[in-house]
């Protein structure tokens, strides 16, 4: 079986807003986030995965923050740019596992929504789908309230 494991990485600091956008999903929060397009570091953190896994460099390669077209951009659009790759490289994605690391917003009560989101955008059923949150116990960023990040592995299968 001809396979491939990619990672992503993604954080965006807080900033002035009412809600964060986290899987594509609208959480409401007391900041949004600085960020060139909707700042969704969980779409984020997978687009880059995918991309790693099939050596097509990351994100900002695909979706430059210094191309206007991008400004405010709903992340959803990467994440089925991304399907759209694994098709033509004949790439189905097996499975993800995405962490979200953040003192607040709870993440327990969105992940579901996060969960079937991506799963309907990349074609694949919910149970191939994880989204998980940590703290990170009050140190570094994260714990003082600065910004919030995410990480994700993936898995994908030669079709």
């Amino acid at each position: 079986m001809n396979c491939r494991i990619g990672s992503g990485f993604d954080v965006h600091a807080f900033g002035p807003g009412d809600h964060v956008m986290l899987g594509g999903v609208r959480v409401p929060h007391d900041r949004g986030v600085i960020a060139h397009s909707d700042g969704d570091v969980v779409l984020h953190a997978l687009c880059d995965a995918m991309l790693g896994a099939m050596a097509l460099g990351d994100i900002g390669k695909h979706f430059p923050p210094s191309d206007p077209r991008w400004k405010d951009a709903d992340s959803r659009l990467f994440l089925r740019h991304c399907r759209s790759l694994l098709a033509e490289h004949r790439w189905t994605l097996g499975n993800a596992d995405i962490t979200v690391i953040c003192e607040r917003p709870r993440i327990g009560p969105h992940a579901g929504a996060m969960r079937g989101l991506i799963a309907a955008d990349l074609g694949v059923a919910v149970d191939a789908i994880s989204i998980k949150a940590t703290t990170t116990e009050t140190l570094g960023f994260t714990g003082r309230g600065e910004g919030i990040a995410a990480q994700a592995v993936c898995l994908l299968v030669r079709e």
